[in-house]
């Protein structure tokens, strides 16, 4: 950063004279570092993938959460600082109990998704407080059927038909405007995703460290069993 830039980066409050908020800029950052994580809609739901990059050999991969389900019908994964992905899935979840409870129906997805965004940019307008270090890849299916958003540090939204987020997006978003089509099935939407994966990720796919979570009209968000993970990345890595 030039020195010029220095005095704009000690308080979240302070624009640089040419319009940045740097503090969260610097929360992009994190993100940018985090795991690679990749989400696509197919012609029943939504698919999230996320790649857990496990450093060492004593770590035991299920004890890394990074997909979670904030509804029935809604789930999601993260990449950047888990911690910060926890209290806003936790702050997620109280939101779409309370609109259960208020007009005793489910939430729709992407009032749920702004909700969750005007809270991350509460965080990137008031001092002594910092931007979540984490972007969203949020997953659901309502009455407008299959959705997939992504949440930014800033607070701002995007709904994509083929997204990702973290280390490997710009990788994996080349696979996705290559190949992805439109209404494919679910099982085509998980081996494409792999695909872009194992191309984004440094010494490829390790079935242990990968998560993937699924959401179809007639079936309420879950994780895939670890068996049938490793079937699919089994299946992926021949091609």
């Amino acid at each position: 950063m030039q020195p010029g830039n220095m005095a704009y980066d000690r308080a979240i409050t302070v624009f640089s004279p040419d319009g940045r908020l740097f503090q969260v800029e610097y929360a992009r950052e994190a993100v940018k570092r985090g795991t690679t994580t990749v989400g696509l809609k197919f012609n029943n739901g939504v698919v999230l993938i996320i790649d857990k990059r496990i450093t060492s050999r004593l770590i035991e991969p299920s004890s890394i959460e990074k997909i979670f389900k904030l509804d029935e019908h809604i789930g999601c994964a993260t990449s950047g600082l888990v911690a910060d992905a926890r209290v806003l899935v936790d702050r997620a979840r109280v939101e779409a109990q309370i609109n259960r409870i208020t007009y005793n129906e489910m939430m729709p997805v992407e009032i749920l998704v702004k909700k969750i965004c005007d809270f991350k940019q509460n965080y990137t307008q008031y001092g002594g407080v910092r931007p979540f270090g984490t972007a969203l890849l949020i997953a659901g299916v309502d009455s407008k059927g299959p959705q997939l958003y992504e949440t930014d540090p800033s607070g701002a939204l995007m709904a994509y038909k083929a997204g990702s987020i973290g280390a490997g997006r710009n990788t994996v978003m080349e696979v996705f405007e290559d190949k992805y089509k439109e209404n494919i099935s679910m099982d085509k939407a998980i081996g494409l995703g792999l695909e872009a994966l194992e191309i984004a990720t440094e010494g490829g796919l390790n079935a242990p460290a990968v998560e993937i979570g699924v959401v179809q009209k007639t079936e309420s968000f879950e994780k895939i069993d670890p068996a049938k993970v490793q079937k699919y990345v089994e299946k992926a890595l021949k091609k």
